[in-house]
């Protein structure tokens, strides 16, 4: 009988020696005479296991890691072909507590399907969304998602519903779809590893989102420095051609909605809805002011709904199982589940799928594990480089949006990077401002020289320079620079600032400063 041996061609797992071990694997399956074939999945989320090696035994998957090339012989040695024991098996891997204990909705398939298998997708659930949306009306399947209580996961949690009516009650002959793939954030990766790992269920979640508000066109915009999610996503999408889920016919609906995929060009404020437009369009990649707002004039002056990968990817469960299984999820008016991604100085980093509520002490603890480096957690940013910094007093935050709103923060992409006790909050802080004086497209003065001033005012504040002056100074550009850019960028900003300088005010503290000599 046949074996099926799974090695994640995920970009975190090909960074770690994936692609030398599957050639490893393939090796001793034809130096042995080994009747068993290979998968390439996408990744199970558990980084720190990366490589991890699958094997289906009796319908069950055993896997092993972190599995280096070097150790694959060995493994074949001991019966790795019909998950034998090893110093490096760990078990069922739908047991591991990591696994066992979350809420896989979006992420149901990821690490378990061919990603570029129509049939494996199917066979797993998918589709069905689809199949239900094409036999409702526009109005219904907006009101499904509605109902639901999905919010943007890109960021701004804007009620998905709500935005898909705009676009479908908009007058237009063309409207379009657009997919905000620009995962730019630091310790951010979910957009990418559905990409990679499950691209048919953000294919259908775009498919729905056209045939609810009347669109016959999409896009999807990813960043440059994917390269494995462009590759994967493009060849996905031919693949949803050939089968009719996309086209001149949806499904054999005769509605019509095509995709097409589209890189962006390495600038981290076109992860900004407007200025992504505009780099759509074969423009700067600047912002533009609001209103008008995209829904109602958006990608070549036409009603366009822009949504994350994860907000679109959510859309086929919701219309599979419907709007009140998915809100059954959550707490507040934070409904369905979100995939936390746990990253930076932490011994279990990866993704984790839950629902809203759980407690940050228990994500960065119990989840993730305390720091790798096993010194104290001295603080937590949320919602990458424009996130608040929480201290440990803050642990108990539920993780949903309106608490996080609370108390200053935001929940962003749901990028969640730990620091331990040798983190210097200044130095974060004068990083925040010059991450946004690199990064801003220059349109709006408040984030161009804000920004600049900024980090100018964290070097004097370093130096011991007037610190009481500076520390008001820099309050100060915060508030200009929250209340008068643009964007978000700009605007969001003073978040990471000012959290340091309230939470941690020791690490802005003078220090003796001496003039050079003369």
């Amino acid at each position: 009988m046949s074996v099926t041996i799974y090695v994640p061609r995920d970009a975190a797992a090909l960074a770690l020696g994936a692609e030398k071990v599957a050639e490893a694997v393939t090796q001793e399956i034809a130096a042995r005479g080994i009747d068993a074939k290979i998968m390439r999945n996408g990744s199970r989320g558990m980084f720190w296991l990366e490589p991890l090696v699958e094997v289906e035994v009796s319908g069950k998957r055993i896997g092993y890691g972190p599995v280096k090339a070097k150790d694959v012989a060995a493994l074949f040695d001991v019966g790795f072909a019909s998950g034998s024991e090893h110093a490096l098996c760990l078990g069922e891997v739908e047991g591991l507590p990591f696994l066992k204990e979350q809420t896989r909705l979006t992420f149901a398939r990821c690490g378990i399907v061919d990603p570029l298998s129509l049939e494996d997708y199917e066979a797993h659930g998918g589709l069905a969304g689809l199949h239900r949306a094409v036999a409702m009306a526009p109005a219904d399947v907006v009101k499904e998602v509605t109902d639901s209580g999905l919010r943007g996961r890109g960021g701004a949690g804007f009620p998905t519903g709500i935005k898909w009516k705009t676009v479908l009650d908009a007058a237009g002959d063309r409207k379009y779809i657009v997919c905000n793939a620009d995962e730019g954030d630091s310790g951010t990766f979910a957009d990418r590893m559905i990409m990679e790992g499950d691209p048919f269920v953000l294919i259908e979640g775009m498919a729905i989102a056209g045939l609810a508000t009347r669109a016959t066109k999409g896009f999807i915009y990813i960043r440059s420095e994917y390269p494995h999610a462009i590759a994967t996503m493009t060849e996905a999408v031919e693949i949803a051609r050939r089968a009719c889920i996309l086209g001149a016919s949806v499904l054999d609906s005769g509605r019509a909605f095509d995709i097409e995929v589209r890189t962006g060009a390495g600038a981290y404020v076109c992860g900004e809805e407007t200025s992504l437009l505009n780099s759509l369009e074969g423009k700067r990649g600047v912002v533009r002011a609001k209103p008008p707002l995209p829904a109602h004039k958006g990608l070549f002056g036409c009603p366009t709904v822009i949504n994350n990968v994860i907000s679109l990817a959510s859309v086929p469960i919701i219309l599979d199982k419907g709007s009140a299984f998915y809100r059954d999820f959550g707490m507040g008016r934070s409904r369905g589940t979100i995939p936390l991604q746990i990253a930076g100085n932490v011994k279990h980093g990866g993704l984790y799928e839950t629902a809203f509520g759980l407690s940050l002490g228990d994500i960065v603890d119990k989840i993730g594990g305390g720091t790798a480096t096993g010194r104290p957690v001295k603080a937590v940013q949320v919602g990458g480089p424009l996130g608040a910094y929480f201290p440990r007093a803050l642990f108990d935050t539920p993780f949903d949006y309106e608490s996080f709103a609370a108390k200053d923060g935001l929940i962003g992409h749901a990028g969640i990077v730990v620091f331990d006790d040798t983190a210097d909050m200044l130095k974060q802080a004068r990083f925040a401002m010059e991450f946004c004086a690199v990064e801003s497209c220059g349109k709006c003065t408040p984030c161009r020289i804000g920004s600049t001033r900024g980090v100018e005012t964290a070097d004097k504040i370093a130096r011991g320079i007037e610190p009481e002056k500076n520390r008001a100074l820099l309050a100060d550009l915060c508030n200009t620079m929250k209340f008068g850019s643009l964007c978000a960028l700009g605007g969001f900003t003073p978040y990471p600032v000012m959290s340091a300088m309230t939470h941690f005010p020791d690490d802005f503290a003078p220090v003796p400063f001496i003039e050079a000599a003369e």
